[in-house]
């Protein structure tokens, strides 16, 4: 089992910036990929990005090249999403996701390829 516990949600001002971090804990010997998604209210679930278990391999949804990067401290059993010119409809719930893999290069975009989820930090974009 794996516990994810994210941070660094709060209100953040357009153009502004964030990092968000999840730390993983339990059995974090093994392999995995992570991901971070957001849902907003009223909306799905969505992908944002992810990064594979050697954390040379990384991949964005299209709207948030650019603006975020994923990264992970497998030291510190740490992922991290930094969030840069932040637009209000990035306002939403952000959630960790670890996925059990043997590919140190695998990166996934579906939330069925994750089986462990964080109880999610809540991001604000004002205007």
């Amino acid at each position: 089992q794996v516990q994810l516990v994210e941070s660094g949600g709060r209100l953040a001002q357009a153009g502004g910036s964030l990092r968000l971090s999840c730390a993983a804990s339990g059995r974090t010997s093994s392999g995995y990929a992570m991901g971070w998604f957001r849902q907003a209210p009223g909306k799905e679930r969505e992908f944002v990005a992810a990064i594979s278990w050697s954390g040379r391999s990384t991949y964005y949804a299209d709207s948030m090249k650019g603006r975020f990067t994923i990264s992970r401290d497998n030291a510190k059993n740490t992922v991290y999403l930094q969030m840069n010119s932040l637009k209000p409809e990035d306002t939403a719930v952000y959630y960790c996701a670890a996925g059990v893999t043997y590919y140190t290069s695998s990166v996934y975009y579906s939330a069925d390829e994750y089986d462990y989820w964080g109880q999610g930090t809540q991001v604000t974009v004002s205007s």
